[in-house]
């Protein structure tokens, strides 16, 4: 049965999925980017953004893990850019230049509404105002048998685990100590909502660890 995933989302030791302050130019907050250092110098991430070379490894195993069976995505808006409030125009058309990595479909949490947006090598950004679970019913539909995965940002990851549909989360426990930013773990109860720890190992630069839904939790 295909599956609701998080995958690759790297976390502090400290517990914040992202910096604090997001911007233009800090797109994953201020110091943001060091929690992905593991899989910046994977072979997969250098494939999927046109470069050469990439470590293997562990760490590589996981990446490309997290590519494998995906037919859409969703994010949260604060994923696609740093815009705030009402669209002011069209301009804006996400982080990744014109060939964004995902090359499936991709549905954007947002409280505005906003055309859908299609870009080269497969992407189109789908705009949803009615919430995660109209969300989540269209990229099941899209998928086509596949899995979704959901990218982020943090508060998105947690509307889904507060209603027990996420499926399965690998997390990359990154060595490194953000203090202040958008905290994962805070105030939810994992066990209660029926998550166990299934895999956990050491790559080179990250501890991964995977998290399933236990079948049979009445969280749904």
């Amino acid at each position: 049965m295909p599956k609701l995933r998080v995958d690759a989302f790297s976390v502090s030791i400290d517990g914040y999925g992202a910096g604090p302050n997001q911007r233009k130019d800090h797109p994953l907050g201020e110091n943001g980017m060091e929690l992905h250092e593991w899989f910046f110098e994977t072979l997969t991430f250098r494939k999927m953004h046109g470069q050469e070379g990439g470590r293997d490894g562990l760490d590589e195993t996981f990446a490309a893990r997290a590519m494998q069976d995906v037919g859409a995505w969703i994010l949260g808006r604060n994923m696609f850019g740093p815009v705030r409030g009402p669209w002011p125009d069209e301009s804006w058309r996400g982080w990744w230049g014109e060939t964004p990595p995902y090359h499936v479909p991709v549905f954007v949490l947002t409280h505005y509404a906003r055309p859908p947006l299609p870009m080269n090598g497969g992407t189109t950004f789908y705009f949803v105002t009615g919430g995660i679970r109209e969300a989540l019913a269209r990229a099941r539909e899209a998928a086509n048998g596949k899995d979704v995965r959901v990218g982020g940002g943090v508060s998105t990851i947690r509307q889904y685990l507060r209603e027990g549909l996420i499926d399965e989360l690998h997390l990359a426990l990154s060595p490194v100590l953000l203090g202040r930013g958008e905290a994962l773990f805070e105030g939810m109860d994992w066990r209660a909502l029926g998550y166990r720890c299934v895999e956990r190992i050491a790559g080179e630069k990250a501890i991964h660890i995977v998290l399933a839904k236990q079948v049979g939790s009445n969280v749904t």
